[in-house]
């Protein structure tokens, strides 16, 4: 039996918090009907998620099979390594502003588009290394817009540490986090080696401690796809 594939279509909304047209890839699931609701997956770094990660593919057999709720995820492309670092990265420049977008244009955007439920528990956000940064970060700052939250690899600096340990709602936020082993030796986009496991272990035991409804796990790998797409099975699973 052939599994029916969802499609993918592409949609550009105009963000007035960034000044610019943003690129959406939405996938809808094979039997998509207006007459449904749909839980909300919004995934940075969206065209490597549906390529390198096969979410798309991942999220046909769940929703075949019925193991998981009804699903639209929203990946987000980056223009570039530049633009990806301005977004994304606790410093960059346009970081608070890509955080606003995702909150309160890009949410009202596909609440009136499509048949969601408009509640956070059944938003999530994914993302890889800075883009896991940018989705936590998010999640901290609009808890009740999005109750779910996957990190894979996620960058941790003292930024994201402050706002963990300063966060007070954890009854609303679902996290799930993993990190691999041999990420000890990163290489960023700044050309600097970074240690990704320390930081993650520090973040890790700071969310342990607010008794958040929390998933951790070391996988035996180091800071690529090769380990993030096979995760993204028991992740999504887990998470919807």
């Amino acid at each position: 039996m052939e599994i029916p594939k969802g499609t993918i279509k592409e949609l550009t909304i105009k963000s007035r918090e960034l000044g610019e047209d943003v690129l959406l890839l939405v996938y809808l699931p094979a039997n998509f009907s207006p007459l449904y609701k749909y839980s909300l997956l919004i995934a940075q770094d969206g065209r490597d998620y549906f390529q390198l990660g096969r979410l798309g593919r991942l999220a046909d057999e769940y929703l075949y099979k019925r193991e998981i709720e009804n699903l639209i995820i929203v990946g987000l492309p980056y223009k570039d390594v530049a633009d990806r670092r301005r977004k994304y990265h606790p410093d960059g420049e346009q970081n608070q502003q890509y955080i606003r977008f995702l909150a309160h244009e890009l949410v009202s955007f596909l609440d009136k588009e499509f048949p969601t439920y408009h509640m956070g528990t059944t938003r999530g956000l994914i993302g890889d290394s800075l883009g896991a940064t940018v989705s936590f970060m998010t999640a901290l700052q609009y808890p009740h817009t999005f109750g779910k939250v996957i990190l894979q690899s996620p960058y941790v600096d003292e930024q994201v540490i402050g706002m963990t340990e300063s966060f007070q709602e954890t009854e609303l936020l679902e996290i799930y986090h993993v990190v691999g082993t041999l990420e000890t030796k990163v290489q960023t986009t700044n050309g600097k080696i970074s240690d990704f496991l320390l930081p993650n272990r520090k973040l890790s035991s700071l969310i342990k401690s607010k008794s958040h409804t929390y998933f951790y796990d070391e996988f035996n790998g180091d800071h690529t796809w090769t380990y993030w797409q096979p995760d993204l099975k028991r992740a999504l699973k887990m998470m919807f």
